[in-house]
């Protein structure tokens, strides 16, 4: 899947008291991109979870903060899809501002049995609505 990107602003509540955004809402800013980029390929997660039973979930983030997001600026978190191993996804997720790169982060997430919480397959429909990615 090509990268997909959403824009985000920053609000006061994203701060801290210097106005700058706290280190652990740019994990928020990443999953509305994921999700938004799953949703523009066509997959509505709510929908699918409640259909096959499966979850992704988040196995493991690696971020690097390069420079502030501060109050009011408008970023652009990018979703680029990379890979699809047997029972993940991995994702790279880098925060621009104005062009400008504030954060570097990738993002594996596991695809598991929303009962028994365990890993299952990525279905063939995942794959291919992002266009087969491997």
């Amino acid at each position: 899947m090509r990268d997909q990107s959403t824009s985000v602003r920053v609000y006061i509540e994203d701060t801290d008291a210097g106005g700058v955004v706290f280190y652990a809402n740019y994990l928020r800013y990443m999953e509305r991109a994921r999700t938004e980029a799953l949703r523009r390929a066509g997959i509505d997660l709510t929908e699918w979870q409640r259909h096959s039973g499966r979850l992704f979930v988040v196995r493991s983030v690696r971020i690097d903060y390069r420079l502030p997001a501060r109050l009011d600026d408008e970023l652009t978190v990018h979703a680029n899809m990379t890979r699809v191993k047997r029972a993940s996804l991995e994702c790279e997720q880098p925060i621009d501002r104005g062009g400008q790169r504030l954060v570097d982060a990738s993002v594996v997430l596991a695809c598991i049995d929303a009962d028994r919480l365990t890993p299952v397959r990525v279905p063939g429909e995942i794959v291919a609505a992002l266009g087969g990615i491997s």
